[in-house]
Parts: structure tokens; C-alpha cells; sequence
């Protein structure tokens, strides 16, 4: 009996989504797999420790995306577009709940987050089921920098 316990007990914790503590509530080794459809534009480079994931340089380095100002990445800098940059300027910090709506759909995430429906966005792909989005962000959080709270 204790011997089955034990087994439910640790198989329970594997199941468990990563960072559970408000980071990221997705499922980190999904998160992977389905970055591969970002990676085409998109890598995870961490300056110091170098290159998590290869990818593409049309869009920013995603190394380290929880909890920076949207628009803001010194190896990025003049590629933004002007209305994620205002979006930074006025506040949008990337969490989970932010990147899951905006990765839904950039345009419209933009247009509501700065309530001008003429706002765009350079990212076209839209990832929509929000299971994967939650999974990539939990991906994202695990390979970047140590989140302290």
C-alpha cells in the first residue's frame, strides 16, 4: 500500500505544470515541442550561457521574456514597431496572462491594449489554442533567467 502511494505521489509530480507559482501554468516539455513553430522566427539566446534554442532573428530574442517591457530588447532595439514600443511605454509587461492574449492574436491584442484599432503589429503568426500558448510561456520561463519573486 505505501509502496502505491508513493508511486501516485511521484508520478503526480511530473504531471505537475512547471513554475505552478504564478509564472507559468503550462506544461514546460509541450512548451518545447511547440516552440518549434516560433523558432522560425523567434530564438532563445542567453547572452551569458549561450544558445538555448537556434531560430530565426526576424523577431526578438524570447531569452528572459518574463517580466521585460514590452518593446525593449537592446539586440532588437529599431526592429519593433511603433505600437508594441507604445504599448512598453504605457505599461505592457510580458506575464503569462499578456503573452497568451497577445500570441492569440497580436494585432487585436494591441489594438485593445492601446485602444486604437489602427495599432499593428509585425508578428503575422497567431498561436490560438491557448493550451500551447500556456505551454510555450512555461517553456519560455524555464530555460530563461531564474524568476525571483
Amino acid at each position: 500500500m505505501k509502496t502505491t502511494v508513493a508511486t501516485i505521489l511521484a508520478l503526480s509530480f511530473l504531471v505537475t505544470p512547471a513554475f505552478s507559482d504564478g509564472h507559468a501554468t503550462g506544461d514546460t516539455m509541450a512548451g518545447e515541442a511547440i516552440f518549434k513553430k516560433c523558432k522560425a522566427c523567434h530564438s532563445i539566446v542567453d547572452p551569458e550561457g549561450g544558445v538555448v534554442q537556434k531560430g530565426g532573428k526576424v523577431g526578438p530574442n524570447l531569452y528572459g521574456l518574463y517580466g521585460r517591457t514590452a518593446g525593449e530588447n537592446a539586440d532588437f532595439g529599431a526592429k519593433f514597431g511603433g505600437s508594441i514600443k507604445e504599448a512598453g511605454e504605457k505599461g505592457l509587461i510580458w506575464n503569462e496572462n499578456n503573452f497568451v492574449d497577445y500570441v492569440a492574436d497580436p494585432k487585436k491584442f494591441l489594438a485593445t491594449f492601446l485602444d486604437d484599432n489602427s495599432a499593428k503589429s509585425k508578428m503575422g503568426f497567431k498561436l490560438k489554442k491557448e493550451t500551447d500558448a500556456r505551454n510555450v510561456w512555461a517553456y519560455l520561463v524555464s530555460v530563461g533567467p531564474e524568476v525571483v519573486n
